[in-house]
């Protein structure tokens, strides 16, 4: 088992890691940037390294500082969270060079599983369904049109490389190719260093389900039910639930069997989600994330399992899977975002007056906020999650509304007035909804305002 591991995140996900490393005996370290000095992960740690200035790119992103950080404090693990460093192989191999494990899958699934194109490939070898388009990159848009014609509009365009509805565009008919091959090109090259494209059929009604799994290092596998994240903007996710309303459970057995065949085909190790398209009773996979999620306490409400703690355990080689995983209730999560959804989901940093967390039973936060707290404008502006359980998905929608009613944050703008909507009204509440029924019922929201 490890002695000590230090966290290569800031914010909610490291202090989620050092609770599960207490519960586990093992020593954290936490890095930090100057502007998070004063953030609860560096408090709550057994020790603390500053890594550098504000910016990631000079602190969360610096491999050789964090690299650094863990020499110098003795560090045997690594663990990376989400976002930042997570999903970066060359980052895992620094760590390997460097005598640490890094805490996720080995650095050559990173890379199979982080290239969208040459993931598609691998997970079509490996039977699992995909949606129907070019087996790689497109050589251009000459190819993409060929290719649409073959597949029928409307088509997207996506980033090999890519993720959060970067480098992403829709085509709908042949006059669009050339514009929006373009623009996406170049937004994939300026958000990750590589314009390579994929293209493959667009579906309009679709719902994004995505199935938590656990790689070990006998090469078992297990899924621990599935996630909707169908809720989102501008392909970022604002809520999500399990089980999915959408699903029956001939369908989850189906999907969670496929799931764990596709980790298996990987030699996957560790926490992962694969992440599928579902439309007309058909699931099609759409990418691997090859990370813990945001989401992932939701899973852990139905599944009663410490994902954090299973996956350490899992990468020590301590456990292998288990014989059987039991799903009881219904779990929603909210994300709370520091951001104003009446001006376009702006940003809202700066000093929170007032933060009063909610309670009662099957209410869970995870958050690093607190009174007092200042929100930096260089992150991600999500403060808190909120997640609830209940026995059934109308108790867990009742319990959710009563938990964002007691949740009050002052000082910056939250998402929490909306998310009192949309659990009472709307597409969420009703369970009937894809991928675009969020932003839709903005625009009629902001419609019948005028």
């Amino acid at each position: 088992m490890f002695k000590k591991i230090l966290i290569a995140n800031r914010g909610e996900i490291a202090l989620r890691i050092i609770r599960a490393c207490r519960e586990l005996n093992i020593k954290t370290v936490a890095v930090y940037s100057k502007a998070d000095a004063e953030s609860l992960h560096v408090r709550f740690a057994d020790e603390a390294v500053c890594i550098g200035p504000a910016r990631s790119t000079e602190s969360y992103l610096n491999i050789p500082r964090i690299i650094g950080a863990a020499e110098i404090t003795n560090a045997d693990a690594i663990h990376p969270g989400y976002g930042f460093l997570a999903e970066n192989a060359g980052f895992a191999d620094k760590c390997a060079d460097s005598n640490l494990v890094f805490l996720g899958p080995p650095s050559s699934v990173i890379t199979k599983m982080g290239d969208k194109a040459l993931a598609k490939q691998t997970m079509k070898a490996a039977g699992v369904p995909i949606l129907p388009g070019s087996d790689g990159e497109v050589s251009g848009e000459e190819e993409a049109l060929k290719l649409a014609e073959n597949v029928g509009y409307p088509v997207i365009l996506k980033a090999s490389a890519g993720g959060g509805g970067k480098g992403m565009r829709v085509v709908n008919s042949p006059d669009e190719m050339s514009r929006s091959y373009a623009m996406a090109h170049a937004e994939a090259e300026t958000s990750f260093n590589n314009g390579g494209l994929y293209l493959e059929k667009y579906l309009t009604t679709p719902r994004h389900i995505e199935v938590q799994v656990m790689g070990y290092r006998d090469g078992s596998a297990v899924a621990f039910g599935e996630r909707d994240c169908s809720i989102q903007r501008r392909h970022q996710k604002l809520i999500e639930e399990s089980p999915s309303p959408a699903i029956t459970e001939a369908l989850r057995q189906s999907v969670c069997a496929t799931a764990v065949q596709a980790t298996k085909s990987v030699g996957y190790v560790g926490a992962g989600t694969i992440e599928f398209l579902f439309d007309k009773g058909q699931f099609f996979f759409m990418e691997m994330n090859t990370r813990i999620q945001v989401e992932h306490p939701v899973t852990e409400m139905v599944s009663g399992v410490d994902l954090v703690k299973e996956q350490i355990l899992a990468l020590a080689g301590e456990i292998s899977a288990p014989l059987k995983v039991t799903l009881l209730g219904h779990s929603i999560e909210c994300r709370i975002n520091a951001e104003d959804p009446s001006k376009g989901f702006m940003p809202s940093p700066g000093r929170i007056e007032t933060f009063h967390v909610p309670g009662g039973p099957g209410v869970r936060v995870d958050t690093h906020a607190y009174a007092g707290y200042n929100i930096p404008p260089f992150y991600d502006s999500m403060i808190a999650k909120l997640i609830v359980h209940g026995r059934d998905r109308k108790e867990a929608l009742q319990r959710m509304a009563r938990a964002l009613d007691e949740f009050i944050i002052e000082g910056v703008a939250t998402t929490i007035p909306l998310h009192r909507k949309l659990v009472s009204e709307g597409p969420f509440f009703s369970g009937d909804y894809g991928t675009y029924s969020l932003e839709k019922y903005l625009r009629e929201q902001a419609e019948n305002q005028q």
